[in-house]
C-alpha cells in the first residue's frame, strides 16, 4: 500500500503516562468508552477546541480515579475541501497541507495535558482507513442500500461539487457560502429513508441521555407525516457523491458489458492516484475523472477494459463510522472486531458542538443501525449520552476574522498558562452554556493555582502546620469536598465542582494560617487537592502531588474515600439575590465558610444570567442563609 497519504505521527506520550492513559481490554475493570468528535485539520487549535477537550479530560480522568478502563481516543476528519483548496492555491497535494496541520493539533492537544489514547489515532485521508469507507459502501450497496440515480440536485458553483440538502443552509453552500443552484445528474445515494421510521422510533432509546432539543431537532428534519396516500417524510436519501478529489473514491467500476460493478473486498482500497496543484482545479469534469491514466481499469468480474467511478464520498460517509475504527486499531480483517464493538460499544458518552444535529449525528445513527442488522454491533445506536458543548464568543459575539474579534489559543496558553486556561473555560459556566471570553479571568485561575503550589511549599514534604489541634474540623471539610465533587461532576455541574474545590483550598489556608493543624489531617487534605485539582488543572496537581513527596502519578490515584461519618452535618437554606432580588435558593452546610457560599452562589446559572455582562461592585454575604450580589 502506498506511503503517499500517511500521516506520520508525534512521538508517543511518555512510557508511565502512555500506559496510562490507554484503555486495557483485559475485562479486568468495568469499561467506559469516551468520545470527542475529531476535529478537522484546517489549523492550530482554537478556544472551541479549547472547551470541549477541557470538558471530556475531566469526565475521563474522572472515571479512571472512579476505577473504570476507559477509552478515550482522538484523530482527525482529514478529508475535505478546505486542504484540496488550499493544495490549488500553493501548487501542492492536499496531503502536505493536510499532515502539518494534524502535527500542529496533535502538538498543541499535548501541551493541553488532554489524557487522550495515541495509540488508537486515525485519520480518514489514508488509505489504511478509507479501505473500510469503501468496504462501507460495498456492503450498503449488496443491501440495496446504495444506489446510483439521476437527479435533480444541489449544486455549489463555487466549489463546483454537489451538496447533501443537509449542506444547503438558507439556500447557500454551508462551506463556502456560495448560492446553490439546481442541477440535473447521476449520482450516488445512500437510502437513508429506508431507516426513517427506526430513525425515529429508535429515539425511545435516546431520551434519557440525549438533550431534548436534539431529537426534537432530528423528528422534525425526518418530518414523518401520516395521511390517506400512507405515509410519507421530509428526509431524502443521502446524496453522497462529491466531484472534488480529496475524499475516499467510490469503489465502483464501470464496464460496458457488466454495468456496474462493485470492487470486491480483496482489491480494496482503490487509491486515489497522486495530483497537485493545478490538476485538482474544478472544470467541465472532475480532477478524477481528468486523470485518465486512473480511470482506465480492467473490469473485475469480466476483465474486460472498463472505467472507474470518478467521484469520491463526501466526507460525512467518513465521519458516519470512525468511532469504531478507535476500537480495533490496526486491525485487517475488516473495519473492526465485532468482539471489541460488543465489549465498548454504545460510546458511554458523546461531547461535541451542536451544529451536527441533522448531519453527522443523524448519518451515524443510520450506518451504526446497518451494522446492527448485520450483526456486527451490539446496539442500534452509537451513543448511550450526547453532550452539546455550548461555543466559546467574545463579547457576545462568534469569533470571526472579519469582526477582528479573534482569540488565539496559543497566545492565551502563552500568557497565563495550561491550567489557568482550562480552569477559566471549565469555571465559567456550565457545559452546555456559551463562554464569553470577555467575562472569563484565567489571570484570576492562574493567581488561584498558584496559592494552591503554597499550600506546600516548594522542597517541603509535608503541611506546614504541626500541631494536633481540630483536625475533624479540617477532615470533615475534605470529606464533604470530596462526596460533593463526586457528584457534580458526575452530574455534569463542572463549574460548580471547581468552585467547591476552590472553597475547599481557602478552608485549608485558614486553617494552615491559624498556627495548629494537625499534620496528618493536613497531609490528607492536600492530598486530596491534589487528586481532586488533577481532573481540572493536571500539571498543577501534578507538582502538588510531587511536593508532597508522592512519586506516582497523581493521575494514577483513585478516588479518595469518603468516612460517612464525617459528612454528618445539618443543610440549610441560603437565599441568593441579585440587587436585592432573590434570583435562587441552594442547600448548604450549617457550617459554611462565606467564602465557599459566595463561590456557591456565584457559579449558579441564574444568578450568571442575571449578572449578564454587568459588573459586580461587591458580594454581600452572611453566611449560611443569604448572599446578595450588588452591582455596579
Amino acid at each position: 500500500m502506498s506511503d503517499t497519504y500517511r500521516t506520520p505521527g508525534p512521538a508517543g506520550d511518555g512510557p508511565a503516562e502512555g500506559r496510562l492513559f490507554q484503555a486495557s481490554d483485559d475485562g479486568a475493570r468495568p469499561r467506559r468508552y469516551l468520545l470527542t468528535m475529531f476535529p478537522y485539520p484546517s489549523g492550530d487549535l482554537h478556544m472551541g477546541h479549547a472547551e470541549v477537550f477541557a470538558i471530556t479530560d475531566v469526565v475521563a480522568r474522572y472515571w479512571r480515579a472512579k476505577g473504570f478502563d476507559v477509552l478515550n481516543p482522538i484523530g482527525w476528519d482529514s478529508f475535505g475541501l478546505p486542504a484540496e483548496n488550499a493544495a490549488i492555491r500553493r501548487g501542492e497535494h492536499p496531503a502536505v497541507f493536510t499532515s502539518v496541520n494534524i502535527a500542529t493539533q496533535a502538538a498543541s492537544i499535548r501541551r493541553y495535558g488532554v489524557s487522550f489514547d495515541w495509540s488508537r489515532r486515525v485519520h480518514t485521508h489514508e488509505p489504511e482507513y478509507y479501505r473500510w469507507t469503501q468496504w462501507l459502501f460495498a456492503r450498503l450497496h449488496e443491501r440495496g442500500l446504495a444506489y446510483r440515480a439521476a437527479a435533480e440536485v444541489n449544486w455549489c458553483p463555487d466549489d463546483r461539487t454537489v451538496l447533501a440538502n443537509e449542506q444547503v443552509v438558507d439556500g447557500a453552500c454551508e462551506r463556502c457560502g456560495a448560492t446553490v443552484v439546481a442541477r440535473s445528474l447521476t449520482q450516488w445515494f445512500f437510502r437513508i429513508t429506508a431507516y426513517a421510521d427506526r430513525l425515529l422510533d429508535d429515539m425511545s432509546l435516546l431520551e434519557p441521555g440525549w438533550p431534548a432539543h436534539v431529537l426534537t431537532m432530528q423528528r422534525n428534519w425526518i418530518g414523518r407525516q401520516h395521511g390517506p396516500d400512507g405515509t410519507s417524510y421530509r428526509l431524502h436519501d443521502w446524496l453522497v457523491s462529491r466531484q472534488r478529489y480529496w475524499g475516499a473514491p467510490i469503489p465502483v467500476v464501470h464496464c460496458p458489458g457488466c454495468g456496474e460493478v462493485v470492487v470486491p473486498d480483496d482489491q480494496l482500497p482503490v487509491e486515489l492516484p497522486h495530483l497537485e496543484g493545478e490538476q485538482l482545479t474544478p472544470g467541465d469534469v472532475s480532477p478524477l475523472a481528468g486523470a485518465r491514466d486512473w480511470v482506465a481499469t480492467a473490469c473485475p468480474r469480466c476483465g474486460g477494459p472498463a472505467e472507474r467511478d470518478t467521484d469520491t464520498m463526501d466526507t460525512f460517509v467518513d465521519s458516519s463510522w470512525y468511532f469504531l475504527r478507535y476500537l480495533s486499531p490496526g486491525y485487517d480483517g475488516g473495519p473492526f472486531r465485532p468482539e471489541d464493538a460488543a465489549r465498548w460499544m454504545p460510546a458511554a458518552l458523546y461531547v461535541g458542538g451542536a451544529e451536527h444535529t441533522t448531519m453527522h449525528l443523524l448519518y451515524a445513527r443510520f450506518v451504526t443501525k446497518v451494522l446492527f442488522d448485520m450483526g456486527l454491533v451490539p446496539s442500534p445506536e452509537p451513543y448511550a449520552r450526547l453532550l452539546n458543548q455550548g461555543q466559546v464568543v467574545n463579547h457576545g459575539r462568534a469569533m470571526s476574522k472579519s469582526l477582528g474579534n479573534g482569540v488565539h489559543l496559543a497566545a492565551e496558553l502563552d500568557r497565563h498558562g495550561v491550567d489557568a486556561v482550562r480552569l477559566a473555560i471549565l469555571f465559567s459556566g456550565p457545559p452546555e452554556d456559551d463562554v464569553d471570553w470577555a467575562d472569563v479571568s484565567p489571570e484570576a485561575m492562574r493567581k488561584f493555582l498558584a496559592r494552591v503550589l503554597r499550600l506546600v511549599p516548594s522542597g517541603s514534604t509535608d503541611g506546614d502546620g504541626d500541631g494536633d489541634g481540630g483536625p475533624d474540623v479540617l477532615r470533615r471539610a475534605v470529606h464533604r469536598t470530596v462526596h460533593d465533587v463526586d457528584g457534580l461532576v458526575d452530574a455534569g455541574r463542572l463549574n460548580v465542582a471547581v468552585a467547591r474545590l476552590m472553597g475547599l483550598v481557602g478552608e485549608v489556608r485558614r486553617a494552615a494560617s491559624g498556627g495548629s493543624v494537625d499534620a496528618a489531617a493536613y497531609e490528607e487534605a492536600v492530598a486530596a487537592i491534589a487528586v481532586l485539582l488533577s481532573l481540572f488543572a493536571p500539571q498543577t496537581a501534578q507538582e502538588l502531588w510531587q511536593r508532597l513527596g508522592r512519586t506516582t502519578p497523581v493521575a494514577a490515584q483513585p478516588w479518595p474515600a469518603v468516612d460517612p461519618a464525617l459528612l454528618v452535618t445539618t443543610e440549610v437554606e441560603a437565599v441568593v439575590q441579585v440587587d436585592g432580588r432573590v434570583r435562587d435558593r441552594l442547600s448548604v452546610p450549617a457550617d459554611v465558610a462565606a467564602a465557599d457560599l459566595e463561590l456557591a452562589a456565584l457559579a449558579r446559572p441564574a444568578v450568571t444570567r442575571a449578572v449578564g455582562h454587568r459588573a459586580v461592585r461587591r458580594v454581600v454575604v452572611r453566611p449560611p442563609h443569604l448572599v446578595n450580589v450588588v452591582l455596579g
